[in-house]
């Protein structure tokens, strides 16, 4: 086993452990969630933690969250979702913002706040809302009212007034492209695919397995992170995913190519999809879950955080993070009992394979002597992933960390590793290490 320094040297003997992690059932926007906001979602998950670890939410230090596409009403919602979830006043919360990898970061940084000695215990968590994104007017319209807000007299009221255009009514839409491209991920995902020579018919079939082992999953209650959870303002309960679909390899192949026509490989079938969700975990010193009667699952021990090139390298953050992370450790690819990676397309998860399983990769663009080699498939993402599971931008990294440690506790392993990608060329990866029974 690889020798692993990080309670030592990172956090000055200071352990940090993951005590138990939640989630609502991540929905196919245009749903179950359509009438609600975000922080209704962000409110169930936190007092669904609060629930199934039995805490009282004023020994909590901190609350960090992660969301995407913020809801403008509820700029800061780690503070109102945490206000509507009973924590104290007195507690502090705030927000982050990493794309796919916003709440990876929110688990970080309260690792890092514990770890330095600034707090014993912290919430962390995301959101996303893709039902409803603030959809803004035009700026020149924009600009017209905020000067006719300020306008003293009628006559300067009606001479703004005459400028108004047909053209300024057009709504103005979140960007679903990168803003230093133009491009949006879909076009880069199928870029990468070709790069990488990933096939439509591998892409299918990945796309097949992560949505079968995740309805494996769910039918075998594996995934005891889903809350049962009541749809506020309504009597409906919820408790499962509702995107898993396994379809056939007939049906996945008839499907048109999502954004490069006609050659294109990405499709509907094989890419993630629009999903409403939320997700909260507790991560606390380790001496003070201890001192609480608290069985933590996991200790979250290094991570990395790492970019590259938005453009022609936008989505390869798991294939440059792994290898920096287990070179920081000292541990290598056999000493991982679990992988979790992020899936946002098919042809992404099997280009980040390729990319790790690639000695001319290494080299050339990691400045390494040599390939770390790709995970093995039969310990990567064995309970489905984002592709069948869903992704809500900012609540997918709890997700993986918190189906890492309950894998490893499952299989009886010590190491895990979680990985993902993320708008703007970013990438992210954890070790999680099993805690001893």
């Amino acid at each position: 086993m690889g020798h692993f320094y990080f309670s030592a040297k990172f956090s000055g003997g200071r352990n940090v452990v993951l005590v138990e992690g939640v989630r609502t059932p991540f929905l196919m926007s245009g749903t179950s969630y359509a009438d609600l906001m975000p922080h209704d979602l962000q409110r169930g998950a936190l007092q669904g933690l609060i629930t199934k670890t039995g805490i009282d939410p004023g020994v909590v230090d901190y609350v960090c969250i992660g969301t995407v596409i913020q809801e403008v009403k509820t700029s800061n919602i780690a503070r109102e979702a945490a206000l509507g979830a009973g924590f104290p006043e007195k507690v502090p919360s705030h927000t982050v913002t990493m794309a796919c990898i916003s709440s990876n970061q929110a688990i970080s940084s309260g690792v890092s706040m514990i770890a330095a000695g600034q707090i014993d215990s912290c919430v962390a968590g995301g959101v996303e809302f893709m039902s409803d994104v603030p959809i803004r007017f035009s700026r020149p319209l924009r600009k017209t009212l905020l000067s006719l807000n300020k306008a003293k007299t009628l006559g300067a009221r009606l001479s703004l007034l005459s400028r108004l255009r047909p053209s300024f009514l057009a709504p103005e839409l979140p960007a679903v492209a990168e803003f230093s491209t133009g491009e949006v991920m879909g076009h880069s995902a199928d870029r990468l695919a070709s790069a990488f020579h990933v096939s439509r018919q591998e892409q299918d079939e990945y796309a097949l397995r992560s949505h079968t082992l995740a309805h494996q999953a769910t039918q075998a209650g594996k995934l005891t992170d889903v809350l049962s959870y009541q749809v506020p303002g309504t009597t409906t309960v919820l408790s499962a995913d509702n995107g898993i679909r396994v379809s056939t390899p007939q049906q996945m192949a008839k499907l048109k190519p999502a954004f490069i026509r006609p050659f294109g490989t990405i499709t509907a079938a094989n890419s993630s999809f629009l999903t409403d969700g939320a997700s909260a975990c507790l991560v606390m010193c380790e001496e003070k879950a201890l001192s609480m009667g608290l069985k933590p699952k996991a200790y979250l021990r290094d991570y990395v955080y790492v970019s590259q090139d938005p453009k022609d390298q936008l989505l390869l953050g798991p294939a440059y993070a792994t290898p920096k992370l287990l070179e920081k450790t000292g541990l290598k690819l056999s000493d991982i009992d679990v992988f979790e990676f992020h899936e946002a397309f098919a042809g992404q998860i099997l280009a980040n394979m390729k990319a790790l399983d690639s000695d001319w990769f290494s080299q050339n663009y990691m400045g390494r002597s040599s390939k770390v080699g790709a995970p093995p498939m039969e310990k990567l993402n064995t309970w489905g992933g984002s592709l069948s599971i869903g992704h809500p931008f900012g609540a997918t990294g709890v997700r993986l960390v918190t189906t890492a440690a309950n894998r490893l506790n499952e299989v009886g392993g010590k190491y895990g590793l979680v990985a993902a990608c993320a708008a703007g060329g970013l990438g992210h990866a954890m070790i999680v290490e099993r805690y001893p029974s």
